[in-house]
């Protein structure tokens, strides 16, 4: 069912030295489903020296020849939707429904950018002279891009898909907890006409792996979602070679509830945004700060609704929310809560782990929240909603963006001025009104401050794949 992961490089699958000193899991379960090949230095080398190969080749490949890989792929990840969605529940443990509907988002991504790879346009500048000046786009160089396993399909994609539209050559390095998805993914390019080494994918201890990717010379770019600390240290070490990054870092979603809100409405959309993924998203609305007037009824709803919340195995039709992804994260939740509620939080649901086999922690709401209360200050990725109450938007304001993240946010309101007020003010990459979908294909998303910086998706999300030349003819 969940078929045992080899690297991939130059086109083909092989085999690694070493296997079974890390295992993949099942989160529902805790059972193990298969070994992580582990890649060695020489591993990673060959996935160099096959992306450097590639790159005249692949970058030398008419746009439109490029788009119809892209489009074709994207058409077979929907062929193969379901397998992919099982193979992506069993290894991140997300109801099966979440898991296809990011399947469907990574055919989307490839859609997209199948049509962007024929519109990296250049420009003609007039000239004061009697000769010509052309502004050329050109594909930066091999691209290494490391992805997370909380959506570990299409983070992924939306690095690879704009990476080989622009005519780069790709090493990608998925998450140790989550490679099968990604492994497939580069299957089904090859599959559609990919050239080979224009994609190699390499899995084994992320450290060992990246060091040698960043003190490669061969290495133009590096784009990477996880982390904040860790953008950091990827930072420092990309100065050295001066290569180009993209980090899509830390998030800690702020949500504010106005009082004209249809408070059932706010609650239906803000459940459903919270659990998503049982919290484990970049993007996840994490601090609710809510009118003081409808502020009682949004928690008392909230923590009803999170205790009814069907919590179980992603592979059972009736789970709403899965377990978290690894074994860490149900301590983690566990830490946070205690601390909140020795600051003065109420806790209103949920608040601690699930019994049994699995990393299941309970839907959890935690109401009047302090500042000072850890969880208000760094990002829970987990199942918890933080709620406390404001009087004034100004105050709202103010307390959103009061912590050094700016991924997305996100407010709830009926009236266009405050909807107005609210955007402006908020000081975030994304931000939703009324709505808690942050990114889709066709979209540029990305953070500021302490979530990084730099655009994946829409237009935009080639830009940083390309290089301008400029070319002036006498």
């Amino acid at each position: 069912m969940y078929p045992q992961p080899q690297i991939f490089i130059g086109g083909s699958e092989r085999e690694t030295r070493e296997y079974g000193s890390d295992i993949i899991m099942n989160p529902a379960t805790g059972v193990q489903i298969a070994t992580l090949p582990i890649a060695d230095a020489d591993d990673v080398e060959a996935a160099i020296a096959a992306a450097e190969a590639a790159f005249p080749g692949w970058s030398e490949t008419a746009p439109v020849q490029r788009a119809r890989v892209l489009a074709d792929t994207a058409n077979l990840i929907r062929q193969h939707s379901d397998e992919l969605a099982r193979m992506l529940t069993l290894e991140n443990g997300k109801p099966l429904a979440e898991a296809r509907g990011e399947v469907g988002a990574a055919a989307d991504v490839f859609d997209w950018f199948s049509g962007e790879a024929r519109r990296a346009y250049g420009r003609i500048i007039p000239s004061a002279v009697n000769t010509r000046m052309l502004a050329m786009k050109e594909p930066v160089g091999v691209v290494a891009t490391l992805s997370p396993w909380n959506f570990p399909i299409v983070t992924a994609v939306k690095k690879i898909a704009p990476a080989l539209a622009a005519g780069c050559t790709v090493i990608s390095v998925p998450a140790k907890e989550t490679p099968g998805a990604v492994l497939a993914i580069a299957r089904y390019l090859h599959e559609a006409g990919l050239l080979a080494g224009a994609l190699n994918v390499i899995t084994g201890r992320p450290r060992d792996i990246v060091s040698r990717l960043m003190a490669a010379p061969q290495v133009s770019k590096l784009s990477f979602t996880g982390s904040t600390p860790v953008g950091r240290q990827l930072a420092r070490q990309a100065a050295d070679g001066l290569k180009r990054l993209t980090m899509e870092l830390g998030g800690h979603a702020p949500v504010i509830v106005m009082d004209d809100v249809d408070v059932e409405r706010a609650l239906d959309l803000s459940v459903t945004a919270k659990l998503r993924n049982a919290g484990q998203v970049c993007t996840s609305a994490t601090r609710f700060y809510v009118h003081k007037k409808v502020y009682d009824d949004f928690v008392t709803g909230f923590a009803r609704r999170a205790a009814e919340i069907r919590v179980g195995d992603g592979m059972d039709a009736g789970t709403q929310m899965g377990p978290l992804s690894n074994k860490r994260r149900p301590a983690a939740m566990q830490r946070l809560v205690d601390d909140a509620v020795s600051c003065g939080a109420r806790l209103a649901a949920g608040g601690s782990d699930i019994e049994g086999q699995g990393y299941f922690f309970q839907p959890t709401v935690l109401a009047d929240v302090p500042a000072n209360a850890a969880a208000m200050q760094e990002e829970p990725f987990g199942p918890l909603a933080l709620v406390a109450p404001f009087s004034d938007i100004d105050e709202a304001i103010n307390a959103a963006n009061s912590v050094p993240y700016g991924l997305a946010a996100y407010a709830l309101t009926d009236n266009a001025r405050s909807s107005h007020r609210i955007a402006k003010g908020l000081r975030s990459g994304v931000v939703g009104i009324n709505t808690f979908q942050a990114s889709s294909a066709e979209t540029p998303f990305g953070g500021i401050r302490d979530s990084g910086y730099g655009v994946e998706g829409g237009i935009e999300g080639m830009d940083s794949y390309l290089v301008t030349k400029f070319v002036h003819e006498h």
